[in-house]
């Protein structure tokens, strides 16, 4: 999200806390944590960091392009070589990723550079006391998974704990058992299974399973690495690329492992990840967040016992929801197309929606009290129509009309 539309969401948000004073305790209190959630998703957001651990040959380049969906690290390319594990911004139009790129794990023999670690451990753990990673993917060929996987639980732990040494956390791991395409039967394609053998295609499907369970159960054989682990999950990262054009795309299972990844983000890498993935179950899911935090927001400043008060913050949300959203779907929105978007679906924001504003705030002029509950009710139903409408629109994407159906439908209910 850009510099100068985070100052303007941070200067709405420091508006709306100088309200704050005006609610009841118990109402005041709920509308902080919201405001303090919206802000961690909106203002505060950057670029998820994950650190990608595992020997060398396990797919790490790989797994980067397939998560991205294009070419954007070269499979065995030249800095995968180097002695020094390194924070490198990965980035396609939609969003950056930061991978923390390591040497192999059980590496026969140091690199060239004078100025590298002596080992992979070393390495990968002076990389980490400069960031914190989200996550850490521990990534191990689906071929080698019983192949003396205990020297590298060992230095998983030793990097898990430099983490929580330096940063006082202790990362979630997910691990990731790439080139499961070239299991057994090797000419049965996971990635398109219609008109496979179905043994075949069972036995397949079976030996990723005991993988699967072969590495949960050496996970969970461990005190420490019990308690971070995510999930095991068996992937195929393969595509093949020829002058930066696609000609074979052999994924399968990345959308399950965007999902882990974007559950165990914390809330500011949620936002830049969903639009990054392109996903468009991610990018509901945090805009339907985004939605129900604004509308929270909107009811508790509705409540505010004073006049009129409300009017210019709510609609400043309101408007903010929009580019929000309109931004996860990979839109960048202005101002004013987004109150060209609130017109066109029948939430104007001219002289129909003033007079409705006057007319919820004068609610709480003459019933002071139970007023303010109403207007609130009001803000809310209003707030969430805007943003449902919206999602239909800019990740569903429906037409105006069909948005405009869905805001209407909100507010009647």
């Amino acid at each position: 999200m850009s510099v100068p539309l985070q100052s303007q969401i941070s200067e709405v948000l420091q508006k709306l806390e100088s309200l704050l004073d005006r609610l009841p305790e118990s109402v005041g209190k709920d509308v902080r944590h919201q405001i303090s959630e919206f802000r961690q998703l909106l203002v505060e957001t950057r670029s998820p960091r994950f650190a990608l651990v595992g020997r060398r040959g396990s797919g790490k380049s790989s797994l980067i392009n397939a998560i991205f969906g294009r070419k954007v690290a070269e499979v065995g390319h030249e800095k995968a070589q180097t002695g020094e594990a390194t924070w490198w911004p990965f980035s396609s139009g939609l969003g950056t990723i930061e991978i923390l790129d390591t040497r192999g794990l059980q590496e026969g023999s140091r690199p060239s550079e004078a100025d590298a670690a002596a080992s992979p451990i070393e390495s990968i753990m002076a990389a980490l006391t400069q960031k914190a990673p989200d996550m850490i993917l521990f990534l191990i060929k689906a071929t080698e998974a019983d192949a003396g996987i205990d020297h590298d639980l060992e230095a998983l732990k030793e990097i898990s704990k430099t983490v929580e040494k330096v940063h006082k956390y202790r990362p979630p791991i997910l691990v990731v058992a790439t080139h499961c395409d070239t299991l057994e039967p090797k000419n049965v394609h996971l990635h398109k299974p219609e008109g496979e053998n179905l043994d075949d295609l069972n036995e397949k499907l079976q030996r990723v399973v005991v993988i699967e369970n072969m590495l949960i159960t050496k996970f969970m054989a461990d005190p420490v690495l019990k308690e971070q682990l995510v999930t095991v999950l068996g992937v195929s990262s393969y595509q093949s690329w020829k002058n930066d054009i696609l000609r074979t795309d052999e994924r399968w299972r990345i959308d399950k492992l965007l999902d882990y990844l974007y559950n165990e983000l914390p809330k500011e890498g949620k936002l830049e990840f969903a639009r990054l993935s392109q996903m468009r179950t991610l990018q509901e899911s945090i805009s339907n967040r985004l939605t129900q935090v604004v509308a929270a927001i909107c009811g508790g400043i509705a409540a505010v016992p004073i006049p009129l008060g409300d009017i210019i913050p709510i609609t400043s949300l309101q408007i903010t929801l929009i580019i929000a959203i309109a931004y996860v779907s990979g839109r960048q929105l202005s101002t004013e197309s987004a109150k060209e978007f609130l017109t066109a679906i029948g939430a104007t924001i001219s002289a129909g929606l003033v007079l409705r504003e006057l007319a919820r705030a004068s609610i709480k002029f003459l019933f002071p009290g139970g007023g303010s509950v109403i207007s609130a009710g009001i803000a809310t139903t209003a707030t969430l129509g805007i943003g449902k409408a919206a999602i239909a629109h800019f990740v569903q994407k429906t037409s105006i009309e069909k948005a405009k159906q869905v805001f209407e439908g909100e507010r009647r209910t």
